[in-house]
């Protein structure tokens, strides 16, 4: 099984790339962004909970997410293997996701890291913010601390699977297509 976390900052690209390694590879696209979006707009407990969260910038505590990602993985248990995007987003969901796919014997095959410079990651999520009406993408000063808590808190995974061997860094700039052709070539190493 080919388990991969797709990583970056936000507006790093992740979601419109895993669709190009879910069509290559026949994977599942598992983003906690999207879970939690349905879960906003079915207005449940968790989603008005996530909600207040994400219009702030801040993240999602751990339990509500490791809880949603553990119901995907457990409703395919026979995928050829997984895209993880947006989780892990710390050390502690690094090493639940660890136990949850280790239960199974199927590890993480890689980390893939997006590597886009910082203005172009603001240029796109406000772009981005104008498209989807997404309220957490329109304002700078909510994109910039989303940013900065990605820095603080979701680039210290980078330590967690450097030393297992499963780091790879990935340019993130550049066209759809070209992004996507370096992803691929990593991918298929593993």
């Amino acid at each position: 099984m080919l388990n991969l976390v797709l990583f970056g900052p936000p507006g790093a690209g992740k979601g419109t790339q895993a669709e190009y390694l879910i069509e290559s590879f026949g994977l599942i696209h598992l983003s906690t962004g999207d879970l939690l979006r349905s879960e906003i707009a079915a207005q449940t407990e968790l989603g008005n909970e996530a909600k207040r969260l994400m219009d702030k910038g801040e993240l999602v505590p751990d339990e509500m997410v490791i809880g949603m990602i553990k119901g995907k993985l457990d409703a395919n248990k026979d995928a050829k293997g997984f895209i993880f995007d947006g989780f892990p987003r710390t050390v502690d969901q690094a090493k639940a996701l660890d136990a949850l796919l280790n239960e199974n014997g199927t590890p993480v095959s890689g980390m893939l890291c997006l590597q886009v410079e910082k203005q172009e990651l603001i240029n796109r999520l406000l772009s981005r913010g104008k498209i989807s009406g997404r309220s957490d993408d329109q304002n700078q000063s909510i994109i910039e601390n989303r940013i900065a808590v990605y820095s603080e808190k979701t680039l210290p995974l980078i330590n967690y699977y450097e030393p297992q061997g499963k780091h790879f860094d990935v340019d993130g700039m550049g066209t759809i297509e070209d992004i996507a052709g370096r992803l691929k070539k990593v991918v298929e190493k593993l």
